[in-house]
């Protein structure tokens, strides 16, 4: 029994220790093996440099500028953390924080904050400040602290200051305090413009320190890719300068400009205003980063009606020559009495002459002959309620509301312009259908992606038709038409058919429209026949007039003379 009792001891204590072994050498390996190497190795990350952001002609709109990060081995301190602190904080504020009265106000929290990095126990090697200019770090090498050192990092610089801000965003930190692009194209690109990080390990001895003969691993970074867009610099300068002056001219609060390839989908260039300083956003609100252009829905007006025209049109609902029976007067739907803007009226009105008037009452004629079902379906063909799929980050979608939810007021208003909400891109977009013979392409901004392996063309979705060639075309017709009848057709550049339509809505405020503010844009493209640009100007809220036809259209009329001359047009 002693030998039996024996046996069963020795034998239940080796399942226990053979238990035991199992899970340190094979359930627990892994924790093991990364807390030895944590003992014996000391890591540094090697940081990849970021992508650059080139315009069409390969000049960069963001490139990469030399700074450093400040960091602290604490085991060669000599002097105290607070020492330490107080010496290098008015080194390290930002020109902001320089120029505030009370110095103590911003210096006590920067002298906390690393005097709490310096007091670290857990660590031999603290980050202290990121990014910090070469002039910096010579004013700091300067007061030679012995354990303070520096490690080469990258800053965004922007060669045209704030140019195209809200087409590129811009770089800020994450959680983990590593660089991060957020808006445009810092945000939508991160992935490839970020790289990846390297890293460098070397043995450590027991206080942390790395060995001088000991191993090195180094696993080297990956350089991020550059961008190659299609934004014309001269195209987008002139677009900034006038929507400026254009927004001083009108006393407009905002607006914003969109020029765009119609056959391609390339967008040439795209301004909005007020903006911001992407080298220095975190001095700017921050409402101002998104892009009005793609993130701001505003009700179109009239320069809607050329979508509702179209779309009668190609479903055959109307002709360019049908008249309209019921444009004698204000037209009532229900409680509602509908005018027209400027109060007069034309009976047996034809559809050609609809456009030219901006007549509303038969603009409800085209839509009825249409039909409720047919008008959505084309609405949605044209892209509204749907992403336009361009690759800037924070594109919203203003939501096209369900066909049940639609009444005959709803149709009503909807044939011109009201009611409905777009972002000026889907306008672009939409419109840019009619000059393109019908079919909606994918809005874009980056061209093609370069790396080590070469140059990778983006592809993009291909063109949808939405309406007929031959719609589109006589589409173009009335508009030209209406162009050339407008009262600012004086101002258009001479010998130029120029396809356009202006547009004026009032703003909804909590329920209703304000009626004593407007949003007044113009929409066009040229020359008509074999169209190299459309144009959306879009300008909130203008003083000196409340109608688009006042003040976009002579500020479109102004940039197109220009762009004129740019590509080399020819008068036909």
């Amino acid at each position: 029994m002693r030998i039996k009792l024996l046996l069963i001891i020795f034998f239940g204590g080796g399942i226990l220790i053979a238990a035991r072994l199992f899970y340190w050498q094979v359930l627990h390996a892994d924790g093991l093996a990364t807390a030895a190497e944590q003992q014996h190795w000391v890591s540094f990350e090697i940081p990849a440099k970021r992508g650059e952001i080139l315009a069409q002609d390969s000049f960069p709109l963001v490139a990469n500028q030399e700074s450093f990060l400040l960091f602290a081995s604490l085991t060669d301190l000599e002097a105290s953390p607070t020492q330490i602190a107080a010496q290098i904080a008015p080194y390290l504020l930002t020109d902001q924080e320089k120029q505030v009265e009370d110095k103590q106000a911003v210096l006590l929290p920067k002298e906390n904050l690393l005097k709490q990095r310096l007091q670290r126990q857990d660590l031999v090697w603290v980050p202290l400040e990121h990014k910090i200019s070469l002039a910096t770090k010579k004013a700091l090498e300067a007061l030679a602290i012995a354990g303070l050192g520096f490690e080469e990092e990258q800053t965004r610089s922007y060669p045209e200051a704030s140019g195209a801000a809200h087409l590129l965003g811009f770089v800020g930190a994450d959680v983990n305090g590593r660089d991060k692009g957020y808006f445009g194209l810092e945000g939508y690109y991160d992935l490839e413009l970020r790289g990846r990080a390297g890293v460098m390990r070397r043995e450590k001895d027991a206080s942390g320190k790395p060995i001088l003969v000991g191993e090195v691993d180094q696993e080297p970074q990956k350089d991020g890719r550059v961008l190659v867009t299609t934004i014309d610099r001269t195209v987008q300068f002139l677009l900034e300068e006038k929507l400026k002056a254009g927004l001083a001219k009108y006393g407009a609060a905002g607006g914003s400009i969109v020029v765009m390839d119609p056959r391609s989908g390339a967008i040439l260039g795209m301004a909005s205003l007020p903006s911001y300083d992407p080298a220095k956003f975190g001095e700017f609100d921050k409402q101002l980063y998104p892009n009005p252009a793609i993130a701001a829905g505003y009700e179109p007006g009239s320069t809607f009606k050329t979508l509702v025209m179209a779309a009668a049109l190609d479903a055959g609902a109307v002709k360019p020559e049908t008249r309209c029976d019921r444009c004698a007067g204000p037209r009532r739907i229900a409680e509602y009495s509908i005018e027209t803007f400027d109060g007069q009226y034309y009976p047996d009105t034809t559809m050609t002459a609809v456009i030219e008037h901006s007549d509303n009452v038969g603009m409800i004629f085209t839509a009825e002959k249409l039909g409720l079902d047919k008008t959505y379906a084309y609405l949605q063909k044209f892209g509204l309620g749907q992403a336009t799929g361009i690759d800037l980050e924070e594109e919203t979608v203003p939501e096209l509301r369900p066909k049940n939810d639609w009444r005959l007021i709803d149709l009503a208003t909807a044939s011109f312009g009201q009611g409905v909400a777009v972002t000026p891109l889907q306008m672009v977009r939409a419109v840019g259908a009619i000059a393109n013979g019908g079919l909606l392409v994918q809005p874009y901004v980056v061209d093609r992606v370069v790396s080590e392996k070469g140059n990778e063309v983006i592809k993009h979705s291909a063109p949808q038709r939405v309406i007929k060639k031959t719609t589109a075309q006589v589409l173009t017709e009335m508009m030209v038409n209406a162009a050339d009848k407008a009262w600012f057709a004086r101002l258009k550049p001479k010998g130029f058919r120029i396809a356009g339509k202006s547009g004026t809505a009032q703003i909804p405020v909590a329920g209703h429209y304000d009626e004593g503010r407007t949003i007044g844009s113009y929409i066009g493209f040229a020359p008509a026949d074999d169209p190299q640009f459309i144009m959306l100007i879009v300008l909130n809220d203008p003083t000196s007039s409340e109608w688009g036809a006042n003040t976009a259209a002579p500020l479109w009329m102004e940039i197109a003379q220009e762009l004129f001359v740019y590509y080399g047009l020819m008068p036909g």
